[in-house]
């Protein structure tokens, strides 16, 4: 610039400032990442390294309890899809909808621009997903150590530095509602229906864990596998003192060949929960410790009752 010409410093300092605070907002909003930022690199229940440019701002989940976990560890605010079941905490609700484990709709999932796709190793679309060049972290807590590792996992992708405290405070829940059973309830021969199909939750299970905490005896063996179908006479020779199911399966209970003579429902000691309830219980989440406690309540009710 011609002498005579020069800018006034103060407007230069000006516009230095206002730079620096344009790159600064930039990065602060995830729009551009620095330079010196290290990438995050997670092996997921398939073994595959899936590897991040950086911690993801913009997350689809496809399964409720990932969902769940997302919002528990601080990070809600980054989901910008989730499947078709996600409902909890509220907000999640008005976030689009993509289907689920059978049906996720692969192109609202692209348009919505992700930059991680959390879903579980039972997903159809994972391939598909992949194959469209979307980061895709397969993880599916199936029983409680496989929770911890997917809270781990989680909070090593998102970096959100929660994932010790969500597990201490899921720890801490789940001793507190083993208390709450006498010593008279512990022992009783337990029936944990899925559906009404009936499929039932199984010793192996995390429900059948979670049985197992509060000195429950489960009556379908990790034999038949986590979650079986089974066939109706089995539960009748089983004759479980404590049935608990679903509100809109219980009444039915009583029609099923044989179900009147099971020592539950003679002497009454059916838990019927509710869909709210039911969610809590069937996510192998941030909420098992409400979802033991709802059993624990069962177990301690003289009589059947929805906890």
């Amino acid at each position: 610039m011609a002498k005579g010409h020069r800018l006034p410093r103060g407007w230069v300092m000006g516009l230095l400032f206002a730079l620096f605070l344009a790159l600064f907002l930039a990065l602060f909003s995830g729009l551009l990442q620095p330079a010196w930022a290290e990438p995050v690199r997670i092996v997921d229940d398939r073994g595959r390294t899936v590897t991040l440019p950086a911690p993801p701002r913009r997350i689809v989940s496809l399964l409720p309890s990932l969902t769940e976990t997302v919002c528990a560890l601080g990070a809600c605010d980054r989901l910008v899809g989730v499947d078709d079941y996600s409902n909890w905490p509220e907000r999640v609700k008005a976030l689009p909808h993509v289907g689920g484990l059978e049906d996720a709709q692969v192109e609202t999932v692209v348009a919505l621009r992700p930059d991680l796709v959390l879903a579980a190793t039972s997903t159809r679309s994972v391939a598909r997903l992949e194959a469209l060049g979307l980061p895709v972290l397969a993880i599916e807590p199936r029983t409680l150590a496989d929770l911890r590792q997917v809270i781990a996992r989680l909070d090593q992708a998102l970096a959100t530095g929660q994932g010790p405290a969500l597990q201490a405070g899921i720890d801490q829940a789940l001793a507190g509602a083993a208390r709450l059973v006498p010593p008279a309830a512990r022992g009783r021969r337990v029936y944990f229906e899925v559906n009404a199909a009936p499929y039932a939750a199984s010793e192996s299970s995390f429900i059948g864990e979670l049985l197992s905490r509060l000195g429950a005896a489960n009556v379908v063996p990790s034999a038949l596998g986590p979650f079986p179908k089974l066939n109706p006479e089995f539960v009748v020779r089983a004759d479980p003192q404590v049935i608990m199911t679903s509100s809109g399966s219980v009444v039915r209970l009583d029609e099923r060949p044989g179900w009147r003579g099971i020592t539950a429902l003679r002497e009454g000691r059916v838990c019927a929960f509710t869909p709210a309830q039911g969610d809590i219980l069937v996510r192998p989440g941030p909420r098992l410790g409400e979802g033991l406690r709802l059993m624990a309540d069962c177990l301690a009710s003289p009589g059947g009752r929805a906890p």
